[in-house]
This record gives structure tokens, C-alpha cells and sequence, in this order.
């Protein structure tokens, strides 16, 4: 039984087809986690649905906000630092992360349980026309 062999034009073509995969792959940007970049604050809509005591995840823009005290908001990134899970939600004053049970401080995202490294990175937030505004940065 003969086995077949590849021509030397199929492996060349073979080569240069991951060749301009790979160097395709290396031009292209990572989506900033961090928000750095960003063009200015973000409105997040009415600080009156983020609870006092709580708080309430928007998950598009990847942000949680709090309000530990009447009138005190704070935000965070909604990433969790062990996995990169979006975080679920705000109870009992903890900041939580069903994908290994991680639990962050709504004052300072601090860990307070769970395998996560390190805190919540924060973020500005402030309150302009009753509407909150958040800037990652």
C-alpha cells in the first residue's frame, strides 16, 4: 500500500496560508479591559436604580455600581479578577461571582471570599442630571 506524499507546492501553500494567519492574528487589537482608552464618561442611566446597600451590574459596558451609603456611589469593573466572569450581582452588601464564588466589598471591591487575587479595579462615578456617569479611567 502506497501512502500519498504532499507535493512541495502544497506544503509551501500549506505554510504560507498559517504564515498570514498568524500575521493577521498579530495585527489585530485587544478589546482594553481597563477602559483607558475611553473617549470620556459613560452615562449608565438613572442613579436611582442602583439601590442604597446595593447595587446593579451593567453588563454591557462591564461595570457595577454601588451605593454603600445614601448619595455615595462607587463603581467597578464588572470583570472578576479570578476568571474574568462577569460578576452576577449585588446582595447583602457583597458584590458576587457565581463562577467560583468570588464576593468584593461594595465600599472598596476589596475580596472579602474566593479565589480572586485581587480587587475590583475602580472607576469615576459621579451624578450629573440625576443620570450616573462613569469614566474608566
Amino acid at each position: 500500500m502506497t501512502e500519498p506524499t504532499a507535493s512541495r507546492r502544497t506544503v509551501l501553500c500549506c505554510a504560507a496560508v498559517a504564515l498570514a494567519g498568524t500575521a493577521a492574528a498579530g495585527c489585530s487589537s485587544a478589546k482594553d479591559d481597563t477602559g483607558s482608552a475611553s473617549a470620556g464618561p459613560v452615562d449608565l442611566g438613572p442613579a436611582a436604580d442602583v439601590p442604597v446597600g446595593g447595587g446593579k451590574v451593567y453588563k454591557e459596558q462591564a461595570v457595577v455600581v454601588t451605593q454603600p451609603a445614601a448619595g455615595e456611589y462607587r463603581a467597578f469593573s464588572a470583570k472578576c479578577t479570578h476568571a474574568g466572569c462577569l460578576v452576577n450581582g449585588v446582595v447583602k452588601e457583597q458584590i458576587q461571582c457565581l463562577c467560583h464564588g468570588s464576593r468584593f466589598g461594595i465600599s472598596d471591591g476589596a475580596v472579602q471570599d474566593g479565589p480572586a487575587p485581587a480587587p475590583l479595579p475602580a472607576y469615576r462615578v459621579a451624578v450629573q442630571n440625576g443620570n450616573l456617569q462613569v469614566t474608566k479611567s
